[in-house]
């Protein structure tokens, strides 16, 4: 049996249904990694906003520690520059 027109033509349609099957089943995969990788970076990027968020505290409670510390300083100084006190008794 010799191959026809209408054979190659239909051995032409198959192929390139298969070919067409295959860069679709490829792209699915790519579809699910795309959407680990998503996850992933969602999940990092939660956490470092939760950095953030918890140096910036840090940062303020400094800042308000390094303010308490400069009013006592200037309260110590006082102290030390005072006339010492002779003890009763």
């Amino acid at each position: 049996m010799f191959p026809t027109k209408q054979h190659l033509t239909m051995a032409r349609t198959l192929g390139v249904a298969i070919v067409v099957a295959l860069g679709f089943a490829g792209c699915a995969t790519y579809g699910d990694e795309f959407a680990t990788i998503n996850s992933r970076l969602d999940q990092l990027d939660a956490r470092v906003q939760g950095a953030a968020q918890s140096a910036e505290s840090a940062n303020q409670s400094a800042q308000q520690a390094n303010r308490r510390l400069d009013q006592l300083e200037g309260r110590v100084q006082q102290l030390e520059a005072a006339p010492r006190r002779v003890p009763r008794g």
